[in-house]
């Protein structure tokens, strides 16, 4: 029976790890290759350093090695040639004792590690199995960051209406900058969302980004959380601790509900951001800190600094930069894209296979007036994702409170599914007067926004063929 194939090396989910072995004497190379594809690498010999180079200038290679001292092309000319063309693969140098110096030199080059000859293939394979790893480690961040861009970048704010497309213009402005900035709208209007939106395009995004709720606690848990405490500086002090200024040094540090901050609090806070220095609790130890602040609330600040429960001050360090976020009826055309992405996001969650949402179902949503905002759509959405046993989101899948009464039929209060309610504040009688045509452009139009473009929905809910919308759309230039 023959020998079982090797299993492939790979630096992560994907095809095995391709190594590009350099050595003048064939022999050498032929070994190394042999030895290393015995344990599942992809080797690709090169019997030459100039044949090495070429090699390099036409395929990718997360792994080289390469002999130190050869005619013509040497291996450091290698190194250099690998960090201009593949600045991420490791390379490895193979060199014989007289040439150490070079070697260790060659490290500080970039290099991730030397072997001396005569070459022990176990060693070799334990360097290039380290160096896989490092590559492994390399593909994982990489991974996570392309994650964390999808959850908290700006693809995470999702919307395509005209107030949405001003809050990401906005962002991509200030994102990069280090200044402080407000966030100010409705509860569950994704205000952590957008923080962690700026921090994920920032500078400061390979630091921690670091969220405090300072409305859900007391004035001296506040501070501890803020700054931390010492040993003993209080009654349930059992040991020190880091607050969240020091541990989010370098990074950001998101400020929820700051309205709601103690005044006591409120000036220790504004101390720190005009010298960029905390003591911690029952310390007189300073310690120096590098935060960018965030900061959200849902209170009118400004009426709080008239009635006295804010500090002025404060209030215009906070908001050097401001970010105003709509609330979801001000945005009722990216309700369909929130429906869908929230029906994606619960179904897997939950393991649940949903083949999408009925019209009925939609129009309910659509015509809802969401006083919880994005927050509360998600959790409806997730609703109805778990009760569902048909796989068809539909009305009897919906929430308690938007199965009564016909806010459907009548739009309850928020203006239907369009954002100008068919003709305006004056109803049918601002339709009086206008032609057959340019009534049916008009509910066309109104349709296909309420769907967020998706006109296999809207034809659906035309009660027209697909064709036959693709046709009106041309024909009244809705495109």
């Amino acid at each position: 029976m023959p020998p079982a194939a090797p299993q492939k090396r790979t630096a992560a989910a994907g095809p095995p790890v391709k190594v590009l072995i350099v050595d003048n004497d064939d022999a050498h190379a032929d070994a190394m290759g042999a030895s290393l594809e015995k344990v599942g690498y992809d080797c690709v010999l090169a019997t030459s350093g100039g044949d090495g180079a070429k090699l390099l200038e036409r395929d990718a290679y997360e792994i080289v090695v390469t002999d130190l001292v050869m005619p013509g092309v040497g291996g450091l000319e290698i190194l250099a040639k690998s960090k201009e063309l593949l600045p991420d693969a490791e390379v490895i140098l193979v060199t014989g004792h007289g040439t150490v110096e070079s070697a260790v030199e060659a490290m500080r080059a970039g290099a991730f590690n030397y072997l001396l000859k005569p070459l022990d293939l176990q060693q070799l394979r334990a360097v290039v199995d380290n160096a896989a790893r490092s590559q492994h480690l390399r593909r994982a961040n990489a991974e996570l960051s392309r994650r964390l861009d999808e959850k908290f970048g700006f693809e995470g704010v999702i919307g395509n209406s005209e107030p949405m497309r001003g809050v990401v213009e906005r962002l991509s402005r200030i994102a990069p900058t280090d200044a402080t900035v407000l966030i100010q709208g409705g509860t569950g209007t994704g205000k952590e969302l957008v923080a962690q939106a700026i921090h994920q395009n920032s500078p400061r995004k390979p630091r921690p980004f670091v969220a405090l709720n300072c409305g859900a606690l007391s004035e001296n848990i506040l501070e501890s959380e803020l700054f931390g405490h010492v040993k003993g500086a209080f009654t349930d002090a059992a040991r020190d601790r880091v607050g969240k200024f020091e541990y989010a040094d370098g990074g950001t540090l998101f400020l929820d509900e700051v309205g709601d901050m103690p005044l006591a609090t409120q000036i220790k806070l504004l101390r720190v951001l005009e010298s960029g220095e905390i003591t911690r609790v029952g310390s007189n130890e300073i310690v120096k800190v590098n935060v960018r602040i965030l900061s959200a609330t849902n209170r009118d600040l400004e009426a709080a600094i008239a009635d006295g429960t804010f500090r002025e001050d404060l209030y215009h360090r906070l908001k050097v930069l401001t970010v105003r976020l709509p609330r979801l009826v001000e945005r009722r055309e990216d309700i369909p894209l929130l429906i869908d992405h929230f029906v994606k996001m619960h179904a897997a969650r939950h393991n649940k296979e949903i083949t999408g949402v009925s019209t009925a179902a939609r129009r309910r949503l659509l015509a809802y007036d969401w006083p919880g905002n994005v927050r509360e759509l998600k959790n409806a959405v997730e609703t109805m994702v778990v009760i569902d046993y048909d796989g068809v989101l539909d009305l009897d899948d919906l929430p308690p409170e938007m199965i009564g009464g016909d806010q459907a039929a009548n739009g309850a209060s928020g203006g239907g599914g369009g954002g100008e309610n068919f003709g305006g504040a004056g109803g049918l009688a601002d339709l009086v007067g206008k032609t057959f045509s340019e009534l049916e452009a008009l509910f066309i139009a109104e349709t296909l926004k309420v769907t967020g473009g998706n006109r296999e929905e809207a034809a659906g809910m035309l009660g027209i063929g697909e064709r036959t919308l693709y046709r009106k759309i041309k024909e009244y230039g809705l495109n």
